[in-house]
């Protein structure tokens, strides 16, 4: 063949190399091939698709501006302890996310689980690991008697409020009554002293001692449903991404971290727990978990359920400011089967690089052991592990860890 008729072959055949170069190119530009339905789960993971906080009608004083300022003042109140060194704050450190980064929290002594963060807690319509409070005020009020969290109790944190935040106090609920009468340390609490001397009061002074102690949970809420996450280089993707951005987009994430994304939303299975803006669906679910050495068998949500159900301070007490019809969340609580054994909440996985270590006792130490937990799927110490093997190569096991920390705020 003559060579000349060569040239218009090679040609053609450069043109189509190059365009295959090209359009191989844009197929794999990271982020630019997703569809509509993958944009849309997105989007519900965005930060900006959180909507208004939820109103508490168990708490009136729930968005109140004096009742938050209150509330900050008490939430870092270290006399609000048996020993004067535990604080609400002190498990949950703001310059930690919240939380402590310790695998079980100490108060006056050691608890059995982990501190779990608070930014946008507010959501959330059962608190603890376990869902045994139903409201951000109940849950404030349980550390306070904790003996190992804070360890007071109710005429003590009584007598703090009316020496210590008189002036705030009454401008929210009114005089206080006297308490000149009450011994200083009494409540229903384990220490057997506190309790004999709660036991010798009136019910009268009891009740009179119980709302001061529930009006101070109810202030500490209100200073907390104020506590929200930050936007983190995922929100910004996305809006990149909603906006059609491409090239901003694809210098916000790496190929690597976008490679964990389309894990986390596909074949990871991640979004069956932790969906929407705050990365968790705040249900229960037995993962599999081991159980930790050196504390007690947890059985999470089977324990947690009907104690949500029986506590003293849900929803439907007298002390909450709900109507019953609107604890539906309570009354059709369904609280025993064995399918609640080892339920545990799932937290936000915002902020998560940020505050190992990982799971309700402190189990895995990395996010890399996390991953690798749900990658391998073992089988739970009891109860059903929702989890099934995900054969993750150590590359995508990496993607994912690449894509989680992503999430922390920028």
């Amino acid at each position: 063949m003559n060579t000349w008729l060569l040239q218009p072959i090679r040609l053609v055949a450069l043109l189509v190399m190059l365009m295959g170069v090209g359009l191989t190119a844009v197929a794999c530009q990271p982020g630019a091939t997703w569809s509509e339905e993958e944009i849309t789960t997105l989007r519900g993971l965005w930060l900006g698709s959180l909507p208004p906080l939820p109103p508490d009608p168990s708490n009136r004083f729930a968005d109140n501006p004096l009742a938050a300022e209150l509330g900050y003042k008490l939430f870092f109140d270290t006399r609000l302890s048996s020993n004067g060194q535990v604080a609400c704050a002190t498990c949950h450190l703001p310059e930690l996310y919240f939380q402590d980064g310790l695998p079980l929290a100490h108060g006056v002594g050691m608890t059995d689980r982990r501190t779990m963060p608070l930014a946008g807690v507010a959501y959330s319509p059962w608190l603890f690991w376990d869902g045994r409070k139903d409201s951000l005020w109940a849950q404030a009020l349980g550390p306070l008697e904790n003996p190992v969290e804070h360890g007071g109790n109710r005429t003590q944190y009584a007598h703090l409020v009316a020496q210590q935040y008189r002036p705030e106090y009454e401008a929210l609920f009114g005089p206080l009554p006297d308490l000149s009468h009450l011994p200083a340390s009494a409540g229903p609490v384990a220490d057997a002293a506190a309790r004999a001397a709660w036991e010798m009061m009136s019910a009268a002074d009891q009740a009179m001692v119980t709302q001061i102690f529930v009006n101070v949970g109810k202030t500490i809420a209100a200073y907390e449903r104020q506590l929200q996450p930050e936007p983190s280089r995922f929100d910004d993707y996305v809006t990149a991404v909603l906006a059609n951005d491409w090239d901003r987009a694809n210098t916000t994430l790496t190929a690597e971290e976008i490679a964990g994304l389309r894990l986390f939303i596909g074949r990871g299975n991640c979004i069956d727990c932790h969906n929407g803006p705050l990365f968790t669906n705040n249900d229960f679910h037995n993962t599999g978990v081991p159980a930790a050495t050196d504390i007690p068998d947890d059985v999470g949500r089977a324990l947690g359920a009907p104690q949500v159900l029986a506590d003293e301070f849900n929803c439907l007490s007298p002390y909450s400011d709900a109507e019953p019809a609107q604890c539906a969340e309570l009354r059709y609580l369904v609280a025993d089967g064995h399918d609640l054994v080892r339920q545990f909440k799932p937290p936000s996985l915002r902020n998560v690089a940020e505050r190992p270590p990982y799971m309700h006792a402190g189990q895995f130490a990395t996010l890399a052991e996390v991953v690798q937990h749900y990658n391998t799927a073992p089988n739970a110490p009891a109860g059903h592990s929702e989890l099934e093997p995900l054969n993750l190569s150590p590359q995508e096991v990496a993607q994912l860890v690449a894509f989680l920390k992503t999430l922390s705020q920028r």
